[in-house]
């Protein structure tokens, strides 16, 4: 989806299903990072911490949500729907965003599996590395090596830690002082719903507030409801595995 977060714009999904060419991945390089207006991009800054990049979510969990957003970034797109567990493809034409070409067209090669669950489990294994080179490609993140020399790796990290926090406290604020939310950000809190991240962004809240994210969320279209219910399946197989 590309509208503005924060945005008062409350033009129900999908909005731009224009056909258009896909950009060609490209670093950006001495630019300013802009605002990010993707969901996955801003979702994978609300589960890292925003100075460290150092995830708040366990890898399952994550992953999945960045799978979950890549595809409601597609529904927003207008290119696909979900209906009581299943992906239907809409539109076959690319999208701009090369991220989103890539999942569309591995939507379309595969028509005999439309199982919403068996998807996010596919993309969620290179949903990560995929997000974070796109956040890369623009500026958004830089690399960091960190280890002893002869264990180095490579992370990724904010290049501005006022755009990277900038999710967190809008929707963490916006949702404690009960503040309605526009289309972006309700998909949102879904997505951090739905991986267990509302614990830690509501952190210390009333029962009343994390009573009023369950009653926004309810109000996404039923695409989006259906999807977020396939990810919250999805993410609590996770937790079960992962305590076990």
């Amino acid at each position: 989806m590309h509208a503005h977060p924060g945005a008062p714009d409350d033009a129900a999904w999908p909005v731009d299903i224009q056909p258009a060419e896909p950009r060609r991945p490209v670093r950006a390089v001495g630019t300013v990072p802009a605002r990010p207006t993707l969901l996955a991009d801003e979702f994978w800054f609300m589960a890292h911490d925003d100075q460290t990049g150092r995830p708040r979510l366990f890898e399952s969990a994550l992953n999945h949500g960045l799978a979950a957003a890549l595809l409601a970034e597609l529904y927003g797109e207008g290119r696909i729907t979900f209906k009581q567990g299943r992906i239907d493809v809409l539109q076959p034409w690319p999208p701009r965003d090369w991220l989103q070409h890539v999942v569309l067209d591995r939507l379309i090669a595969q028509p005999q599996h439309s199982d919403t669950r068996t998807w996010l489990a596919f993309l969620a294994a290179t949903a990560s590395e995929q997000v974070t080179t796109r956040m890369w490609q623009v500026g958004l993140l830089r690399q960091q090596q960190v280890g002893r020399l002869w264990r180095q790796r490579t992370i990724h990290v904010p290049t501005d830690m006022n755009v990277a926090a900038s999710s967190w406290a809008r929707l963490s604020v916006d949702l404690r002082f009960t503040r309605r939310l526009n289309s972006f950000d309700v998909v949102l809190a879904g997505l951090a719903l739905h991986t267990q991240l509302d614990r830690a962004l509501l952190d210390g809240a009333s029962l009343a507030v994390r009573t009023h994210l369950r009653q926004v969320v309810a109000q996404t279209p039923q695409p989006v409801r259906d999807l977020l219910a396939d990810l919250g399946s999805a993410v609590g197989g996770c937790v079960l595995s992962h305590r076990t």
